[in-house]
């Protein structure tokens, strides 16, 4: 089985989202997809079977499987596209969160995502406590999102994960607006087995409907400051739905000599 390492949100290898990508003919146990996305120990593995409408979709953290997964969506598109769908522009998955699509538009890969609706909550003291910093506002989708004075304050905090594990939301997203994007965030999902997060793609689909209505646009550039970090061009679109647009690169093939 072949195991495809594509760095999404990137336009040079080791930047952006490292994710890996197995493209199966059926579909193997589920605890040889715990094992191998946690021998991996990337932030995403992606498990792919195709079906009659497109392909299934499945994507497991180091510690527990996902409902949804932006950059190895991207990577997974990037992967069928280039590989094994030759000539076609786009890709349906079949996942956890419904239907979704990669197009792929010039040198950029464009996904339709859902939209998590959003409601405001209390800043707390365990927010300050973890961030170590004050939170100006505090929004709980399907992730936490913590939106700060400053993006200097997001880019250099150094977040507490044993502190982070007592706030609520799936993943938390301290974000800023930024001087020359549109918004500034970092990701931090140590529930998940993942400290941080270097490019979320569905974290995005909350920070950026944030930042849309906030700014009164429908265009969104943002940039995830994390050490390899990444840009992300979103859209909001009609019906709940969000596309996430960003280049992928890939970093290597390898043959697993261990099959399921």
């Amino acid at each position: 089985m072949k195991q495809y390492i594509v760095d999404a949100f990137a336009s040079e290898p080791f930047a952006g989202n490292p994710a890996a990508v197995c493209v199966m003919d059926e579909w193997p146990e589920e605890e040889f997809m715990k094992k191998l996305a946690m021998e991996n120990s990337l932030s995403e593995t992606a498990f792919l079977v195709k079906e009659e409408n497109g392909y299934r979709l499945r994507w497991f953290t180091p510690e527990t499987e996902v409902d949804l997964c932006g950059h190895a969506t991207l990577a997974s598109g990037f992967t069928v596209l280039n590989y094994y769908e030759e000539g076609t522009d786009t890709v349906i998955f079949n996942t956890r969160s419904g239907q979704l699509s990669v197009t792929k538009k010039e040198d950029r890969y464009e996904m339709d995502f859902p939209v998590s609706e959003l409601k405001e909550i209390p800043v707390t003291d365990e927010m300050e406590a973890a961030f170590g910093a004050r939170p100006v506002k505090a929004v709980l989708g399907m992730d936490l999102i913590c939106v700060f004075e400053d993006e200097e304050t997001v880019r250099t905090m150094s977040p507490e994960s044993s502190l982070l594990m007592k706030l609520p939301g799936r993943i938390q997203n301290p974000t800023a607006r930024g001087k020359e994007y549109d918004c500034v965030s970092r990701s931090f999902a140590p529930k998940l087995g993942i400290y941080e997060d270097p490019v979320c793609g569905s974290a995005h689909c909350q920070i950026a409907a944030y930042w849309a209505d906030v700014l009164g646009k429908k265009e969104i550039i943002a940039y995830q400051a994390s050490k390899r970090s990444g840009v992300l061009y979103c859209c909001l679109k009609e019906n709940q739905r969000i596309s996430l647009s960003g280049r992928a690169v890939l970093v290597g093939i390898t043959d697993l000599k261990v099959m399921p």
